[in-house]
């Protein structure tokens, strides 16, 4: 109904749609239920449409995109229309849901093929048991002797397989900064386990 009275009018609807969006959103930041249900109803295809170019699949569009407009509810009140319009914001936060969802899968996939890979270990006796419990109790020990940083870096990317893009872009991190907190947090570690496995 609302299109239909723009286009009566001989009026473009994309300059009138932005306000009419900016008004819906001011009533959801109310708690309105109906200018929501409206509000879904003008940006739904614009969601869904960031979601699945980024995730490709249809379904988890369709989980990234009800996420989105969970998030458009809870942060109504936080939009400011000086840094941008509804529809921008809304294709922002897709954008940024749908490629933490790209993460999260490929991080997931990641564990899963490096768990794959794993040669089988020979089945080993009592006094080797004993002495890898004691390695693995020092390297416990040591890699807790480095800061956050280095300790993530060193367990994604040594124990769990991650290359070193992998971990800067799980952590969040520029791959410098990874790089070389990754090589202080080795040289540390080796220094440790030398000096008695951090006994």
């Amino acid at each position: 109904m609302r299109r239909a009275l723009r286009v009566v009018g001989g009026a473009a609807p994309e300059p009138e749609d932005e306000p009419d969006t900016t008004v819906l959103l001011a009533a959801v930041a109310g708690g309105d239920l109906d200018a929501f249900g409206r509000l879904y109803d003008d940006l739904a295809p614009l969601v869904f449409g960031v979601a699945r170019r980024v995730v490709r699949d249809p379904a988890r569009a369709e989980e990234v995109a009800q996420e989105v407009f969970t998030e458009l509810w809870r942060q109504a009140a936080r939009f400011d229309a000086s840094r941008g319009s509804v529809r921008t914001w809304a294709s922002t936060i897709a954008h940024r849901r749908a490629v933490d969802a790209v993460r999260s899968t490929e991080a997931s996939r990641a564990r899963e093929d490096h768990v794959a890979r794993r040669e089988p270990v020979d089945v080993a006796g009592p006094e080797d048991a004993i002495v890898t419990a004691a390695e693995h109790e020092g390297v416990r020990r040591c890699l807790e002797s480095l800061t956050p940083l280095q300790s993530q870096a060193v367990r994604l990317a040594y124990y769990q397989g991650f290359t070193y893009p992998e971990v800067a872009q799980l952590l969040d991190r520029p791959l410098s900064t990874v790089k070389t907190r990754m090589r202080d947090g080795l040289i540390r570690l080796r220094d440790c386990l030398e000096a008695g496995h951090g006994a």
